[in-house]
């Protein structure tokens, strides 16, 4: 019955000794909350964002645009499959032997965890790559960062995501039903093979590795801009990359403060299970936590946009009764308007036939 090798069979080795339990009405009743706020705001994003990149069709915000689609819409169709199947496991009583006789929802619930799990991680440190890429060299992002590149590297993230997922099926590991008897994952319990030891290892190391690179990207990007801001004040093509460097941080400190306990704690266990202090009630709390990413991820692209924060920054200023720091970069024009000084700037034949216009229409 334990033999992780039986696609039939391995599922159900954790169900004779379950050491943690759920109370069912309260689990569905959050579960469904969950799902729903998820979906709901998912899809509020993702209309935000389609209108914004349909507005705004320019290259220096267009493969933004198109990377924070791409996360928001993993994160849609996670909450809408992870949390169908869950509801479907409570209302059924966890009666995993009644309608997983075959193992194969267990396996599709644990390839989607660890798919909807990693992608959005991936897309996040992507998305910080991609804007320190704009922010530190601009001229190689508007040639070669096209919105064709843009779509081959969501792929190319997406299908790595899936081998990831798929690769104890394809190694004929099965996924395992863990001791809560209400999600699916790797082997967690009793692990004592190199190869769930691995697959642990590679989860928790991927994610940790994603966080690090959207921590690193995200400073240089940062410390690229406040230079840029303290030596030239009159610069006025820098609205949106602070506008987007801000969704990056947020993104960033959310995913790190959710996601971080539930990779520790399958390092750990990948580590040294024998020793581990994680028990059942501890990582389904930290997998509570990660779902919680799927929910305020588009939440950031909701609240943080520019008319927002001009609108909180005027709020702010007025319950103050004084002038604050004047931040121009939120006040003075459109982004269309910024992105034609920057354009302006960065070519100096269009500069002169821009500057060439007023006095040519003078003269007629």
């Amino acid at each position: 019955m334990n033999s992780s090798k039986t696609p039939g069979l391995a599922g159900f080795g954790i169900l004779k000794n379950t050491t943690c339990h759920t109370e069912k009405k309260i689990s569905v009743f959050f579960s469904i909350i969950f799902m729903t706020v998820g979906i709901l705001s998912n899809s509020l994003a993702i209309a935000i964002l389609m209108k914004a990149y349909q507005r705004f069709r320019q290259k220096s915000k267009a493969s933004f645009l198109l990377l924070a689609s791409g996360l928001v819409i993993t994160d849609l169709f996670g909450h809408l499959i992870n949390g169908a199947i869950a509801v479907f496991v409570y209302a059924s009583d966890k009666d995993w032997i009644r309608f997983n006789q075959s193992n194969i929802l267990c396996s599709v619930f644990g390839i989607c965890m660890v798919f909807f799990g990693l992608c959005p991680l991936f897309l996040g440190s992507v998305m910080a790559v991609e804007r320190c890429i704009g922010v530190t060299k601009p001229i190689f992002h508007s040639t070669k960062m096209t919105s064709k590149h843009v779509k081959m590297m969501l792929t190319m993230v997406c299908l790595f995501a899936v081998l990831i997922a798929l690769l104890p099926i394809l190694r004929f590991r099965a996924y395992q039903i863990q001791a809560s008897r209400t999600w699916c994952f790797y082997k967690t319990e009793h692990v004592e093979d190199w190869e769930d030891r691995f697959y642990l290892l590679l989860f928790s190391c991927l994610g940790l590795l994603a966080l690090a690179i959207s921590f690193l990207c995200n400073a240089v990007t940062g410390i690229t801009l406040l230079r840029v801001k303290f030596k030239s004040q009159q610069r006025q093509g820098r609205s949106h990359h602070f506008e987007m460097i801000i969704q990056l941080l947020a993104i960033m400190c959310v995913s790190c403060i959710c996601w971080s306990p539930f990779l520790v704690a399958m390092a750990r266990i990948g580590i040294n299970e024998s020793h581990s202090k994680e028990t059942c009630e501890t990582i389904l709390f930290a997998l509570r936590m990660a779902t919680w990413n799927q929910i305020l991820d588009p939440w950031v692209y909701i609240l943080l946009r520019k008319a927002v924060l001009k609108n909180l920054y005027k709020i702010t200023r007025g319950c103050c009764g004084v002038h604050i720091i004047n931040l121009h970069m939120w006040e003075l024009s459109s982004i269309k308007n910024s992105l034609k000084v920057a354009a302006i700037s960065e070519s100096p034949v269009s500069s002169k036939q821009i500057n060439l216009q007023p006095l040519s229409s003078a003269v007629q």
